[in-house]
């Protein structure tokens, strides 16, 4: 049986009188890249912050476990220290410190001082345009290449999970197709990712399982590939009548 490294149940999320989440169930296995697609307002983003504990005030229900132990209530640094990273919406790089110090701050609970500067190197490889600033503010970087550096700093933490929260949002097609490649090969290293995606044709292209979320409900779950042939799904996320 699969090793699963994330499992969700009966999650409700309610801001005041709003249920923005209403009871949903959700796996993921290890080595999987599963994908969460839905409209704006669905509730995907609400879903991942529920699981790392990042929620405004609101009241959380439902059980979350992760590598087999309940994490509900746990603060994010326990979260990195237990090999969970989430690429924010919105990227979250620390902008007053250079591209070198960001992805150091991804290695902070690592004390392996040659594994942490061979990891640097690496993801200077996958992202060249970030070796060529590496000196350079982060808040003066473009947009992708923001995103490009949020990526590497949450992967410099060795993560058994990447949460990775609308990765394409506001990007050139170009950078889309960038980050999207990026997904693809960690992927294939063996890290598990949970996907919040807008582009769901991406998302479905890369994914192994996919969930559709409306109205804070799931409605939809299944093989990916089979996804992006379902008439629904392609009537209703990837424009085809």
């Amino acid at each position: 049986m699969a090793d699963t490294v994330l499992k969700i149940s009966g999650l409700k999320v309610a801001y005041g009188g709003i249920q923005a989440v209403k009871g949903i169930d959700l796996e993921v296995n290890q080595g999987e890249l599963i994908t969460l697609i839905g409209a704006n307002g669905a509730g995907k983003t609400t879903t991942l912050k529920a699981i790392t504990g990042t929620l405004p005030e609101c009241r959380v229900e439902g059980h979350i476990e992760y590598a087999g132990k309940a994490i509900k209530g746990l603060g994010s640094f326990e979260l990195v220290k237990k090999k969970l990273a989430m690429v924010p919406e919105g990227r979250g790089v620390f902008t007053r410190m250079s591209i070198q110090e960001n992805l150091l701050m991804g290695a902070f609970t690592r004390n392996d001082k040659q594994g942490i500067a061979d990891d640097i190197e690496k993801w200077f490889t996958v992202f060249p345009r970030l070796k060529e600033r590496a000196a350079q503010m982060a808040g003066t970087l473009s947009g992708g290449e923001q995103q490009m550096l949020a990526m590497a700093r949450a992967l410099m933490s060795h993560p058994k999970l990447l949460l990775l929260d609308e990765p394409s949002m506001g990007l050139s097609p170009i950078m889309v197709e960038k980050i999207f490649e990026v997904i693809r090969s960690v992927a294939a290293q063996g890290i598990t990712i949970l996907l919040v995606e807008q582009n769901a044709r991406l998302a479905l292209q890369a994914a192994h399982r996919a969930y559709v979320m409306e109205s804070g409900l799931i409605t939809m779950q299944g093989n990916a590939q089979q996804m992006l042939n379902d008439p629904k799904v392609r009537e209703a996320y990837l424009g085809e009548g």
